[in-house]
C-alpha cells in the first residue's frame, strides 16, 4: 500500500541529499515508517518532516534519521545502543544493519508501544528497555556504536565510558532549539569530533523515568 511512498521518500529525500550508503538505503526501503506513527498520521508518514508520536516526543524527519544512521557507520558485527528510541523506527533501521540493538526509552508508554510494534513486525535483534538512557546499559556494555536521538548540551560521560575504542557516537549537541549533529569517534588517545550540520531535537532528560501505565 505504501511501497510507492517509501520509494519516493528514499529517492527524493535521501539519495538526492547525498545519502549514498547502499546498506542504509536498503534498510529504509524495508522498514515501513507508517507503522511507527499514530494511526491518524499514517498518510503523512513518508513526508519530509518530523511527526508527533505523543508524550511531547517526535519521530524525526526521514533525512535526519538517514543522516544519523549513515554517520554511525554500522557494521554487521556491531552492538548498538540508541538513547531516546521513541517510536522505535530508528531501532528498526539499525536492526537491519547491526548484530544487536538496545533501544532505551525513558517514557514508559512509548517504550511499551514501540516494543510491541517491533515484535509484531519481526525485528528480533532489538531489545527495548524502559530506563534512563543517559546511564546507558552497564550490563550490555561496551557498545560499538551509540546513537542519541535527543538534544544534549554535552556528551554524557556515562555513555562515553560504555563506547568501545574506535567506536562511534552520533549525538545532537547544543542548546534547546538548535544543535549541531556531532559524530564522535573514541580513539585510544582521545576523541575525534566532527560536526555534520544543524538540527533540532527534543531534550535529553536525565534521571527521570516516566511510568509505563496507560
Amino acid at each position: 500500500m505504501f511501497e510507492k511512498e517509501m520509494e519516493r521518500m528514499v529517492d527524493e529525500q535521501l539519495i538526492s541529499r547525498g545519502i549514498s550508503d547502499l546498506r542504509v538505503l536498503a534498510a529504509f526501503r524495508r522498514v515501513p515508517r507508517h507503522e511507527f506513527v499514530p494511526r491518524d498520521l499514517v498518510d503523512s508518514a513518508y513526508g519530509d518532516f518530523p511527526l508527533p508520536i505523543g508524550e511531547g516526543q517526535t519521530i524525526s524527519q526521514p533525512y535526519m534519521v538517514a543522516l544519523m544512521t549513515a554517520l554511525l557507520e554500522v557494521k554487521p558485527t556491531d552492538v548498538v545502543i540508541e538513547v531516546g528510541s521513541g517510536s522505535g523506527y530508528l531501532a528498526a533501521i539499525l536492526s537491519l544493519l547491526a548484530k544487536k540493538v538496545y533501544a532505551v526509552e525513558r517514557i514508559g508508554i512509548l517504550s511499551k508501544r514501540s516494543g510491541e510494534t517491533l515484535q509484531r513486525l519481526g525485528f528480533p535483534n532489538v531489545e527495548v528497555i524502559h530506563a534512563d538512557g543517559t546511564l546507558g546499559q552497564i550490563k550490555a556494555a561496551p557498545f560499538d556504536r551509540i546513537i542519541v536521538s535527543a538534544q544534549a548540551e554535552d556528551v554524557p560521560g556515562g555513555l562515553l565510558d560504555q563506547l568501545t575504542i574506535d567506536g562511534i557516537m552520533v549525538i545532537p549537541i547544543g542548546e534547546q532549539g538548535y544543535q549541531e549533529l556531532t559524530k564522535i569517534t573514541k580513539l585510544a588517545y582521545g576523541l575525534k569530533r566532527e560536526e555534520a550540520g544543524g538540527c533540532t531535537f527534543v531534550p535529553l532528560v536525565r534521571g527521570k523515568v516516566a511510568s509505563a501505565d496507560l
